[in-house]
């Protein structure tokens, strides 16, 4: 009884930090976000993990409400790297390669105003069954220095980043957040299902 208390807590504290956190993000400033969006995609791409990836997952921004990533897709493709990005059916979120930013642009909008490949499309290559990813680029709603993460409450990508250490113990992915300012926070309420990440980058960290 004393755990399921435990664990309705943890829940209870979850729902009410996402809604300060999203108050948060969507008082901020358009230019503030473009410009933690700037310098954030500078210290991505000359990181060291970035720099040697191969295969990258990258997820496909919401628009004014997280750090903008598509300009990194667009250098990810242009320096030769394969990239792979989410897909989302029911429960389930896989990621599926994109092969330039022509290819990008074509892809379906969902309701959330964000890409995505087709429910219908077969053809396209998924990352954990062509050999893993060297680096995942993590999206969340708050997320603390030391890696824990708060995301939207659905699971995602904490199941596909339990599955791709699981089937890649020796090579497990190298995991990313990227963040605004405001979205850091001191502590998170986690449980064992929450993945901690490798790294957490904001426009203010070192």
């Amino acid at each position: 009884a004393e755990y399921m208390g435990n664990v309705n807590m943890a829940a209870n504290l979850k729902v009410a930090l996402r809604k300060e956190i999203k108050k948060k993000i969507s008082s901020l400033d358009i230019k503030d976000k473009v410009r933690q969006s700037g310098v954030i995609y500078k210290k991505v791409i000359s990181h060291d993990v970035y720099k040697k990836c191969h295969r990258i997952s990258i997820y496909l921004s919401m628009p004014n409400s997280e750090v903008d990533t598509i300009p990194l897709l667009a250098d990810a493709l242009d320096s030769g790297k394969q990239c792979f990005v989410p897909r989302y059916v029911g429960d389930a979120m896989d990621m599926l390669r994109v092969h330039s930013m022509e290819d990008y642009l074509a892809l379906p909008t969902t309701r959330w105003n964000i890409k995505q490949p087709a429910d219908d499309d077969p053809s396209r290559e998924e990352a954990l069954v062509t050999g893993g990813l060297d680096l995942i680029l993590v999206p969340g709603l708050a997320f603390t220095a030391g890696g824990k993460r708060l995301g939207r409450g659905r699971g995602f990508y904490d199941r596909y980043i339990l599955q791709s250490r699981q089937l890649f113990p020796d090579n497990p992915p190298y995991t990313l957040a990227l963040a605004f300012n405001e979205q850091l926070v001191v502590d998170l309420p986690t449980h064992d299902a929450d993945m901690q990440l490798d790294q957490v980058l904001t426009a203010g960290s070192q």
